[in-house]
């Protein structure tokens, strides 16, 4: 989550206009599904637009048309600037708040254990919860200017839903040391540290890499894929109970008085 979610991004011209609500879709050609998410304000997450983009990553997972599955963000701006601010001030007790932190947990599940790899589009910045989906992802492709951060300390919580496919794909260090400062890194230190697997100059060049990627992967065996697929994500079969612990510490400090404070102190 960042105060960056305050901000509408600005869809690209090829893009129709966002919902207020936000919006997931998907496109699949050629084995190639292509799940896309957006909210008007910097792709940020509500609980709703967390809930479809899981049904729809497990949807397309099952297909067995689908051989490896895209993930990108609508937009010019940040690709996920994380939790809804709106839906944050909006929470009312520690069961409302589990929930709502449950849906990150839903969208990372979905993405580990979905059979086919998923590669993910980062043309821009991406924050908290999208940190998460970074790296719950199989092969991270990204823009230069695709700078992260776990901002979630700075507001009175801390990144425990998503801390745990960080910390399996960064290394309990670089973890640390993020949760700790919430502060920017550049794309080049998030290649550094395994985060994305590799950075190119712009938009135009990330498309290209994506593509290419996706195609190429489309035509291996999506058997072997799905064995090797399992043998990087081992370990992770406890995730659901974890996951779960994890989203009731968080709902429970989102109503800390600081908390409150320091969300409503962004919106300002």
């Amino acid at each position: 989550m960042s105060p960056d979610n305050r901000t509408p991004a600005a869809p690209a011209s090829s893009e129709p206009p966002l919902p207020p609500e936000g919006a997931v879709d998907v496109q699949i050609a050629d084995g190639i599904a292509t799940v896309r998410f957006g909210h008007p304000k910097s792709n940020s997450l509500p609980g709703s637009l967390l809930r479809a983009l899981a049904a729809r990553i497990r949807e397309v997972g099952q297909d067995p048309a689908t051989r490896v599955i895209v993930l990108r963000s609508a937009g010019q701006g940040p690709f996920c600037a994380g939790a809804s601010f709106d839906e944050l001030v909006a929470i009312d007790g520690p069961e409302r708040g589990r929930e709502f932190f449950s849906g990150f947990a839903g969208v990372i599940l979905a993405m580990i254990r979905a059979p086919q790899f998923v590669v993910t589009r980062v043309h821009g910045k991406t924050t908290g919860g999208g940190v998460g989906l970074v790296a719950a992802s199989d092969y991270a492709l990204a823009t230069a200017g695709a700078a992260c951060k776990l901002s979630e300390l700075a507001v009175g919580i801390g990144p425990f839903v998503v801390g745990p496919v960080i910390e399996k794909r960064i290394g309990n260090a670089a973890f640390g040391a993020m949760s700790v400062d919430a502060d920017w890194r550049d794309a080049a230190w998030a290649e550094r540290h395994g985060l994305y697997a590799r950075v190119v100059e712009d938009v135009p060049a990330l498309d290209a890499a994506v593509d290419a990627a996706a195609r190429r992967l489309a035509s291996f065996n999506p058997e072997a894929m799905a064995e090797i697929k399992r043998v990087v994500w081992a370990g992770t079969e406890h995730w659901d109970e974890l996951l779960a612990e994890r989203a009731q510490i968080s709902g429970r400090l989102v109503l800390s008085d600081f908390t409150r404070a320091a969300i409503a102190k962004f919106k300002a």
